[in-house]
């Protein structure tokens, strides 16, 4: 029989403490560690197919028209909502209502080309009844798909970062961010300490030419952040925050590429 000797190389007990790892893979019959990306996430499902796998809750938005989808459950307080094209622009306004004649936050989203940078965005219901509405104000010629339903937990909680984490934005400021070329999509959240929000993201892929833009109003920034996602198939893009309240009212910028 083989027999071990008692005490191993150094260089041999690393590589067995490494092979033991949990997250090694195997190729070639070697297992070794997988890479890890530092500051890297999963890319969670922010598109149409995840809010609604068998389409029953997609509608299609013809040009200067509307829809709305009903949210009851006061368990939970964040929606996903999506809106695509087949290529076309998209010019949408999306609205949160909560009882007969209050709308706590209103989005405009435009988007160059709906179909390769559609609109993702997560919006706080505040665990209230709520109607979300998107409006399709763009001529008739340009209607679009849009879909809305109650994100799962993972999702609902990417909406919910500490405000004093993020980079303070004060009132009239602007601010700019290139990103990796390497990136595919880009998570930003702006929120405030409750104090409102007024700002527009800007997704720009030359000099000062957007290719997708948000503007979000909303007087609590805390319980009703903005949340979007951008799709970058182009490599060159810049992400462009301006806050468009008063002096007094900052907000805090929080980005995640993946």
């Amino acid at each position: 029989s083989l027999e071990l000797p008692s005490k191993l190389h150094l260089p041999t007990a690393a590589m067995l403490s490494l092979l033991a790892l949990p997250n090694a893979y195997t190729l070639g019959g070697v297992r070794a560690r997988s890479p890890a990306r530092m500051g890297a996430s999963p890319v969670m499902g922010w598109d149409m197919k995840t809010i609604t796998p068998d389409g029953t809750l997609e509608q299609r938005v013809e040009g200067k028209t509307r829809k709305t989808w009903t949210f009851n459950d006061l368990s939970k307080d964040r929606v996903q909502v999506a809106v695509k094209s087949e290529g076309r622009p998209v010019k949408a306004d999306i609205q949160l209502w909560i009882g007969p004649d209050w709308t706590p936050f209103t989005l405009k989203a435009y988007s160059e080309d709906g179909k390769e940078r559609p609109i993702q965005a997560l919006i706080g219901t505040r665990n209230k009844a709520a109607m979300i509405e998107v409006r399709n104000v763009g001529e008739y010629e340009f209607p679009f798909s849009a879909a809305a339903n109650y994100a799962d937990a993972s999702m609902a909680s990417k909406a919910d970062p500490p405000a004093a984490h993020g980079e303070r934005v004060d009132g009239g400021a602007l601010r700019s961010f290139p990103l990796d070329a390497g990136s595919e999509k880009l998570e930003v959240v702006l929120n405030t300490d409750g104090k409102q929000l007024n700002a527009r993201v800007e997704l720009l892929n030359a000099p000062n030419n957007p290719k997708q833009t948000f503007e979000v109003f909303t007087n609590n920034g805390e319980l009703n952040s903005l949340s979007v996602c951008f799709d970058t198939p182009d490599p060159g893009n810049t992400v462009r925050i301006v806050n468009l309240a008063p002096v007094e009212f900052p907000c805090y910028i929080h980005l995640n590429e993946m």
